[in-house]
């Protein structure tokens, strides 16, 4: 981990990438492969778009981290990734962003998604669960036609809000205990934000049985 004084000083901003729920099958079964591929196009996407002169024109760096779950312990693979407000021009010089993200998300989502599928084609008869060919052409047919989810949050108020962020997310697990509310017979009920109902703190109450399934997908 990073020291605050080896960080620099210009804002930093946080982006997710998140794979469609209609690769989780896929994903659960080729975690290597799939994750691989979700750091390799995410990192690509990021790289090709700060060297267009249309955005930046600069080389960028980040650092990435992958998380499986949402907030209901459901396989729900993304990278969170910080990237600094800038980059190295072909020269060697610095090259600040605009103070808002340098780059739409919508842009990077479309481009995100043709490196993934991209490379996602030229690795089927590596994939477990891909051999029927009908199956196959009407997963890719679906991910082609969706929108996929590219998210940026705007920067970090101080350096040392980018270090505590960071922290917590490379020693995150699935869930911790805290939100953890109730144990009563076969049953555990846990908090949970439902972001699709204007991130609103829920409780959910699962069998131990599913519980303890839902835990071990992210593993």
């Amino acid at each position: 981990m990073a020291r605050e004084a080896e960080l620099l000083t210009v804002p930093y901003f946080h982006v997710v990438f998140t794979l469609p729920q209609e690769l989780s099958e896929l994903a659960i079964h080729n975690r290597e492969q799939i994750f691989s591929l979700l750091f390799k196009a995410s990192s690509e996407t990021l790289k090709a778009l700060g060297k267009d002169p249309k955005y930046l024109g600069a080389e960028l760096g980040f650092s990435s981290i992958l998380h499986t779950w949402g907030q209901n312990l459901m396989f729900h693979p993304h990278v969170h990734i910080i990237v600094p407000g800038g980059g190295l021009t072909a020269d060697g010089k610095w090259r600040a962003s605009d103070k808002k993200f340098f780059i739409p998300v919508k842009v990077m989502a479309k481009l995100f998604r043709g490196k993934f599928l991209s490379a996602l084609k030229e690795m089927r008869h590596e994939l477990v669960g891909a051999e029927c060919y009908t199956y196959w052409q009407r997963l890719l047919n679906t991910l082609y036609d969706k929108d996929w989810y590219v998210y940026c949050k705007r920067p970090f108020k101080t350096n040392n809000s980018v270090l505590e962020y960071f922290g917590r997310y490379t020693h995150r697990i699935a869930i911790s205990n805290h939100r953890i509310v109730d144990i009563q017979g076969n049953k555990v009920s846990f908090k949970w934000r439902d972001y699709k109902d204007n991130n609103k703190q829920k409780v959910m109450t699962l069998t131990a049985d599913e519980f303890i399934r839902r835990f071990l997908l992210h593993i």
